[in-house]
């Protein structure tokens, strides 16, 4: 689902973006709620990026990527912790992109993620390729979604991605 975002576009650097996990809902602009062979997963587009909530049997993760009042830590390039029995991973990394080959890239990302069942993008006002896409599935007993948070002023590109599955004992031997 592809929509545009009536709201000053927040952050406005990569550099602002922030980490957070566990935190309760933020006032969202738009949602989709999705159904994963049982997990309940809510992908949302804040005024400042994006939130994903995931309950499944029992338990729940929240996960925020966004310009967040009071938070100066840079966003992580890796994470792993444990939320109750699940394992939680999550990555970042930075996309420096030139003027062309950022254009090519947000349209290729703003189709993929706008015909996607399990996808949500949202562009801001002021460029067409200012926008925060996220894309949820699941696979091998885990729930994976990946974002992107599109900087065109800058040519960066945040691209980040999460897993959250069981955690798997440790082999014996």
């Amino acid at each position: 689902m592809l929509t545009t975002l009536h709201t000053a576009y927040t952050d406005t650097r990569a550099a602002d973006l922030a980490w957070a996990l566990g935190r309760g809902p933020l006032p969202a602009l738009a949602t989709l709620d999705l159904d994963l062979a049982g997990a309940r997963l809510q992908l949302r587009l804040l005024g400042a990026s994006h939130q994903v909530l995931l309950e499944e049997g029992g338990g729940a993760c929240s996960e925020t990527v966004a310009c967040l009042p009071g938070r100066t830590t840079p966003l992580p390039l890796g994470v792993s912790e444990r939320v109750g029995t699940w394992e939680y991973e999550f990555a970042a990394r930075v996309e420096h992109l030139s003027q062309g080959r950022f254009a090519g890239r947000a349209q290729e990302l703003l189709a993929l993620v706008a015909d996607h069942p399990n996808g949500l993008a949202g562009t801001f006002p002021g460029s067409p390729y200012a926008f925060t896409a996220l894309l949820a599935h699941r696979d091998e007993g885990a729930v994976r979604w990946r974002t992107w948070h599109a900087y065109p002023q800058e040519g960066q590109l945040v691209v980040t991605r999460t897993r959250v599955g069981v955690r798997v004992p440790a082999a014996v031997g």
